[in-house]
């Protein structure tokens, strides 16, 4: 009987926080992911998965924003990037809008990135940059 090495699996987690703002946005990108390294039959595996949620809120009244017909922005990441347009045929409810997704085995975004950030609004258009204060 051959000896094999105990398949075995190591497991690291990433949590990272970016923010940032503009004149009149505010944004958080909150991201985790998970990597599995593992030893299977004498192989080395790899695998890994993330999701993130971006919540961009505006820094003025409600007020302000009722007469906005649509909402546009867009996030950038060296891993990824996603937009969204929400369209308001009655005033908006909320200053906070969300967007979230995920992958597998993706590339991860790492803690030292800059995120992209683009909102339209209105006849407006505001960029800036969202960073991990926690490095």
């Amino acid at each position: 009987m051959e000896a094999t090495k105990k398949d075995s699996t190591k497991k690291t987690e990433h949590h990272y926080q970016f923010t940032g703002e503009s004149e009149h946005w505010e944004a958080v990108y909150s991201y985790k992911a998970t990597q599995l390294w593992g030893r299977e039959n004498g192989q080395i595996t790899y695998s890994s998965k993330d999701n993130y949620v971006l919540t961009l809120k505006y820094k003025g009244s409600l007020k302000e924003l009722s007469s906005m017909k649509k909402l546009e922005y867009s996030y950038e990441t060296t891993a990824s990037s996603g937009s969204k347009t929400e369209d308001y045929p009655d005033p908006p409810r909320e200053n906070s809008f969300k967007t979230s997704g995920g992958s597998k085995n993706g590339a991860l975004v790492g803690k030292g990135e800059v995120i992209k950030v683009n909102v339209k609004w209105a006849d407006n258009d505001e960029s800036f940059e969202l960073r991990n204060k926690a490095k």
